[in-house]
C-alpha cells in the first residue's frame, strides 16, 4: 500500500495527540492492536478488551477513568463491541470516539484493523 507524506505526517500528529490525553485510557481489542500502537510511539494507558473475558468485567474495570478512548476494529465485531461499550458506560464516564473517526479520515478508510497500523512503523524510526 502506497502512503503519502501527508498521511504519514497526519499519523504522527494522531499519535502525538493521543499521547497528550493524560487522563484517558485507550481501549483496543487485543495484543496485536496494542503492539501496533506502542510501536508507533504511543506511551499512554492502554487496555486490551479481550483480557477481561467479558463485557461486565471490562466495564467494571474501566468505569473509574474520566475518559475512555475506544479504538476497536472497524469490522462487524468491533462495531458491535463499540456499541455495547457505549451503552454500558455512557452514564458512568465519557466515551470518546473522536480518535476512531480521525483514524478513519487519516487512512481514508484503508485501515479497518488497528493492528494494520504496523505498516506505518517504518516511518516512525
Amino acid at each position: 500500500m502506497q502512503l503519502t507524506e501527508l498521511e504519514i505526517e497526519d499519523m504522527k500528529n494522531f499519535i502525538n495527540s493521543l499521547n497528550l490525553k493524560n487522563d484517558s485510557i485507550v481501549v483496543v481489542e487485543g495484543k496485536r492492536d496494542s503492539t501496533a500502537l506502542r510501536n508507533l510511539g504511543f506511551c499512554g494507558k492502554l487496555c486490551e478488551f479481550h483480557r477481561f473475558k467479558g463485557l461486565a468485567r471490562f466495564v467494571d474495570s474501566v468505569a473509574s477513568y474520566k475518559n475512555i478512548i475506544v479504538l476497536l476494529d472497524g469490522d462487524r465485531k468491533g462495531k458491535y463491541l463499540t456499541s455495547k461499550i457505549i451503552t454500558q458506560l455512557e452514564r458512568r464516564t465519557k466515551v470518546d470516539l473522536s480518535f476512531k473517526r480521525k483514524l478513519a479520515r487519516i487512512t481514508r478508510g484503508k485501515i479497518r484493523y488497528i493492528e494494520d497500523l504496523a505498516m506505518y512503523t517504518q516511518f516512525f524510526q
